[in-house]
């Protein structure tokens, strides 16, 4: 996809994979609801384990662009709830593995808790698809 990301001077840098802005040319949007830690069974993987979790979330948004004729190179915007923000570091370095430059724009919110106990993360997405890939 044709992404531009910008870090202006005067705004504080990134301090994690993302960027301060992005603009995309034309596309299809595609919206990837909050995902969990599920499993295809709708078990959660990964008790107690922020990197388990973030590797599980970001495989089912993978799933869910695919399945919309997108990947991660698409995405635009990511939405993170966390239970902890003191496990943001562990939480980037998998992100890291998904995500490549230019990087979407990311928002980072700490929660008291998610929909359901054992539960510490939840990632929502937006990708733009150019219009001849969809």
């Amino acid at each position: 996809m044709a992404k531009e990301a910008f870090n202006p001077q005067g705004m504080p840098p990134p301090v994690g994979p993302y960027s301060n802005a992005v603009a995309s040319r034309s596309g299809r949007m595609v919206f990837v609801a909050g995902q969990v830690a599920y499993d295809a069974e709708g078990k959660v993987v990964g008790r107690g384990d922020i990197a388990a979790q973030t590797r599980q979330v970001m495989e089912n948004i993978r799933l869910g662009l695919e399945a919309a004729g997108a990947s991660f190179d698409d995405v635009v915007k990511i939405v993170n709830y966390i239970t902890d923000i003191d496990e943001f570091a562990k939480m980037a370095a998998v992100r890291r593995e998904y995500l490549t430059e230019p990087y979407p724009v990311s928002t980072l919110v700490e929660v008291s808790a998610l929909m359901e106990p054992g539960l510490i993360i939840e990632i929502e997405a937006i990708a733009v698809v150019p219009e001849s890939a969809s």
